[in-house]
């Protein structure tokens, strides 16, 4: 499995821009399909945007279409979340995620990938 290490995070006011990066090894990011998830406290693990292996078919959460860029440097090994305009329901811990097979169009489970990242901390301020 790759292994992936997660970074980026912090806090940020309401309307400002954050880049998470996850730094893959073990394997070739253009070898994966890979996501990225968030989690608050009480609630299920979220879905927020993917980046397909092969296709390079992209796909976000609803609420982020717009302001979250996903992406990938296959050079560097390394995905990538810009965020930007963030609000406050955004707060969260952020994962990233690798697994080796395609995705479908739409939202992807957690059960679709098999490598995951530490979560990173995420706050914005109203």
């Amino acid at each position: 499995q790759v292994q992936l290490v997660g970074s980026g995070g912090g806090l940020v006011q309401a309307g400002d821009s954050l880049r998470l990066s996850c730094a893959a090894s073990g394997r070739p990011l253009s070898t994966l399909s890979m996501a990225w998830f968030r989690q608050v406290p009480g609630k299920e693990r979220e879905f927020v945007a993917s980046i397909s292996y092969r296709s390079g078919r992209i796909y976000y959460l609803d609420s982020v279409k717009g302001r979250f860029t996903i992406s990938r440097d296959n050079a560097k090994n390394t995905m990538y979340l810009q965020m930007d305009s963030l609000e406050p329901e955004d707060t969260a811990v952020y994962y990233c995620a690798g697994g080796p097979t395609s995705l479908r169009f739409g939202v992807s489970l957690e059960s679709d990938f098999d490598s995951w990242g530490q979560g990173i901390s995420v706050t914005v301020s109203s």
